[in-house]
């Protein structure tokens, strides 16, 4: 099975190096690596000349993250998609070869979560580093399978620009009786650099998006305890580290965008559900 590694990126011409160099540097032999640059006004462009052994995408004017994800999966002739950040890379050269063979020797798997490590949470929990099943997987490391994956039509786009997309596509996977597997000794280096981001923002987004993911998947019997669950837990976290505005901001899009009629409702079966929430909660 061929795999396309797409790496998306923006504004992070200093540290993209390293995650391109962990792609190629992969021993799985059928593979391709691929780079969509998101209308980057730093260096980034530089980067071409030295990476020819990539296929580059530079973007004239911003698309966003998850419009990189799709077009890399829509476009590319690969059996298999693996997402990385552009500041995430592989912490071992055999990585993606394992996380193959697990694709090629469980063919109910449709998507794999890699181990992600960060600056706070450096090193892996526990020694046991036997693939389990799991409810969702993170952007910045995940494998995915694109016949089926095509089936759904890739990740469904969000109000918001940033998060609640892995969950959205994981439990439409869960409710075609597919799985996701965590790969515990797979390990995703996610570098969480703050160069183009903003916080705040990304925070009224995820607000609103994951608001949306609830009134799109979560079926009817359960959607209006969990809606005021997620209204109160957002609040909440949100006045504890002082993002009271922009969970506000975040909770008005939502409500603005279901009042106009804008969010259709496409619920996944009542059981799907509740294994997606006893996934989650492991």
């Amino acid at each position: 099975m061929k795999v396309l590694i797409g790496i998306t990126s923006k504004n992070r011409a200093a540290i993209l190096p390293k995650a391109i160099t962990a792609a190629l540097s992969q021993t799985y032999p059928d593979k391709a690596v691929a780079v969509f640059d998101d209308a980057s006004d730093d260096n980034t462009r530089e980067l071409v000349s030295q990476f020819n052994a990539v296929q580059w995408t530079l973007a004239d004017k911003p698309v966003g993250y998850l419009f990189a994800r799709n077009k890399f999966m829509r476009e590319t002739d690969a059996d298999v998609y693996c997402s990385l950040d552009d500041d995430s890379w592989f912490m071992s050269d055999d990585g993606l070869a394992a996380a193959m063979e697990h694709l090629r020797t469980h063919p109910s798997c449709a998507a794999i979560a890699f181990d992600i490590l960060s600056p706070d949470r450096p090193a892996p929990t526990g020694s046991d580093s036997t693939p389990r099943p799991v409810g969702t997987f993170i952007g910045c490391g995940h494998l995915l399978r694109l016949d089926i994956v095509r089936m759904i039509g890739g990740y469904t786009p969000n109000p918001g620009y940033y998060g609640g997309e892995e969950k959205d596509l994981a439990i439409q996977l869960m409710d075609r009786g597919y799985s996701i597997d965590l790969l515990p000794g797979v390990h995703i280096w996610h570098d969480k650099t703050n160069v183009a981001r903003n916080l705040r923002h990304q925070h009224r987004s995820g607000v609103c998006n994951d608001l949306t993911f609830a009134w799109r998947r979560i079926p009817s019997r359960y959607l209006a305890p969990v809606l005021v669950g997620k209204v109160f837990n957002h609040l909440r976290f949100s006045i504890i580290r002082g993002y009271t505005t922009p969970c506000l901001l975040g909770m008005f899009d939502f409500a603005r965008l279901l009042f106009t009629f804008r969010i259709p409702r496409k619920p996944v079966k009542p059981a799907t559900y509740r294994n997606f929430r006893r996934l989650n909660r492991q």
